[in-house]
């Protein structure tokens, strides 16, 4: 499925130094996923830390915002 991200999602995780791959792996292999509604929330440990991947599914998946979690 393709990935595509918001204007929002692209300014956040450039500023968060966050790596668009991340984001990708996250989506595709995730440690945990939840949902609440329609959005999703995709989880990882990447090089030690902890990246949150907040998407939405519909044709395609919509990322919305990445971060880093303790």
């Amino acid at each position: 499925m393709e990935i595509i991200y918001t204007i929002h999602a692209r300014q956040q995780i450039k500023e968060r130094k966050v790596e668009q791959i991340w984001v990708d792996e996250t989506i595709k292999s995730p440690d945990i996923t939840q949902q609440n509604g329609y959005k999703y929330y995709a989880v990882k440990k990447l090089n030690g830390k902890t990246l949150k991947v907040v998407f939405v599914r519909e044709k395609y998946i919509k990322v919305i915002t990445a971060y880093f979690i303790k």
